[in-house]
């Protein structure tokens, strides 16, 4: 005759297996949108940073003062980069693009020096920027600052517009994450009600009762958020396969924060589902677990 506690164990454990498993899904899509948000965020940097502000210089300026007001531009905290770029440089970028030599029709070089600054990425915002030209400005040898208002206007608002729509689906995914978890453990659990009753009755201590759950449960959880983690390695090797520029884009410490964070939200929510569980079955009388 079969022993009760060995069948029991027998039967638990494919229930483990499944909430294991169950669970890890769950963590690798979070982890999935993880990754989303982190690439959006680099992406949108990168965007950002591709914004140019034309600070161009007056005539009278001479070419070590220009030198001088670039190297000032680029210490400013706003700032990634600033280039100078002379007359002369101006107008043979201009004959390149026009295919044409426009300085032996007009006779002289009607462009102005001028210092390319690249801001940075938190600095590109609408307000920011005003107070950036406006700070440009105030130089005497500068002439005017330019960059294309719309097309900078509109990177901005699309920025805006997609944050929050990842903003919402992290908060709809989260609540999803903490349910199906929730009632996976609850399933896994739901097999055990009868151990946990059994273990009340004949006199075990609550505490006693719950620990080995708890420790059950963060192991678990850990196990899952790693399957998870491992889901999501292959998943970036393939991405990169078929886009190889997205690595470029990936911040690796990020990355990491979100592998150990997916650990973490599987061990925390497991613990916190089983113990509610273990705790509900104790008060439970026993007509009321059939």
């Amino acid at each position: 005759m079969a022993q009760p506690g060995k069948s029991s164990a027998k039967r638990s454990k494919p229930t483990y297996i499944y909430s294991i498993l169950g669970t890890a899904l769950v963590l690798f899509l979070l982890g999935i949108l993880g990754l989303i948000v982190i690439h959006a965020k680099q992406l949108s940097d990168y965007f950002k940073e591709s914004v140019e502000l034309q600070v161009i210089l007056r005539d009278t300026a001479e070419e070590n003062d220009a030198l001088a007001l670039r190297d000032s531009i680029a210490a400013a905290p706003f700032a990634k980069s600033a280039e100078y770029v002379s007359k002369a440089q101006a107008a043979e970028t201009m004959k390149k693009e026009m295919n044409e030599d426009f300085e032996s029709l007009l006779g002289y070089n009607p462009l102005y020096a001028s210092i390319v600054l690249i801001p940075k990425a938190q600095y590109v915002e609408q307000d920011s920027l005003k107070v950036i030209e406006e700070t440009l400005q105030r130089y005497s040898n500068v002439r005017e600052v330019y960059y294309q208002r719309t097309v900078v206007n509109s990177v901005i608002d699309n920025m805006k517009r997609i944050g929050l729509v990842i903003l919402v689906l992290s908060a709809l995914m989260a609540v999803v994450v903490i349910v199906l978890i929730d009632n996976t453990i609850k399933l896994a659990m739901f097999s055990n009600r009868f151990l946990i009753k059994n273990m009340q009755m004949v006199g075990a201590t609550r505490w006693f009762i719950v620990k080995p759950f708890d420790i059950r449960s963060l192991i678990n959880g850990a196990i899952s958020g790693i399957l998870a983690i491992l889901g999501l390695i292959v998943l970036m090797y393939f991405a990169d396969k078929q886009l190889p520029g997205l690595a470029n884009l990936r911040s690796y410490f990020l990355i990491g924060l979100l592998f150990v964070g997916v650990v973490l939200i599987g061990m925390g929510i497991s613990l916190f589902s089983a113990h509610r569980a273990v705790m509900k079955y104790l008060k439970m009388k026993l007509d009321d677990l059939y």
